[in-house]
């Protein structure tokens, strides 16, 4: 079987944060068929298009990153029922300069966790729309908001419900599918 490569956003800059947690747990439980490395993006400077012409070294090396993924996944809050300022910046340097946007035909999926009735639905719904101008086929079923209470996720990724952990298991097995049904309808290019 084929090994994907799938970078990884944690949506959140905080060390703390609960998606942090949720990307432990997604890592644990992915099929051995996908790699999963995280794509920090904390050192981005603020984007402007005056970077397009020489992209400082922390952004080279962040499209790098990208570059070397078959497919992203990403794990975000929500704020302010929309995505994180940070994620946003992140996905902007990703897409420039024009004509070298690193998430085109690149399969990608978005999964969240917060504290509230809802999870994750908004800001899922505003990543989404950005990643369809970026044109990034995405993975849109199994949807995933995860509604996070203390205890759910151990610091060290061990996710404590059973039906959690099952379904977390199941959406990463349909990830590594997706990605396969994208590669085969829309094949890389060399």
């Amino acid at each position: 079987m084929t090994t994907y490569n799938v970078g990884y956003f944690v949506g959140s800059l905080a060390r703390g944060s609960i998606n942090r947690l949720l990307a432990r747990a997604l890592v644990d439980l992915a099929p051995p068929t996908l790699k999963m490395t995280e794509i920090s993006f904390k050192d981005l400077p603020l984007y402007s298009y005056d970077y397009d012409a020489d992209f400082p070294p922390v952004a080279r090396a962040f499209k790098d990153a990208l570059a070397a993924s078959d497919a992203v996944l990403f794990v975000t809050p929500e704020y302010n029922r929309s995505i994180p300022g940070g994620l946003k910046n992140a996905i902007d340097w990703a897409s420039r300069p024009w004509g070298k946007n690193s998430f085109a035909r690149k399969p990608s999926a978005v999964i969240g966790a917060s504290p509230g009735a809802i999870g994750t639905a908004i800001a899922q719904q505003s990543l989404k729309s950005v990643l369809a101008f970026c044109n990034s086929p995405m993975m849109n079923a199994i949807e995933a908001y995860i509604h996070f209470k203390p205890g759910l996720i151990t610091e060290d990724g061990r996710v404590t419900e059973p039906s959690t952990n099952e379904f977390l298991r199941k959406y990463m097995v349909e990830f590594h599918d997706f990605i396969v049904r994208v590669y085969t309808a829309i094949p890389r290019e060399s």
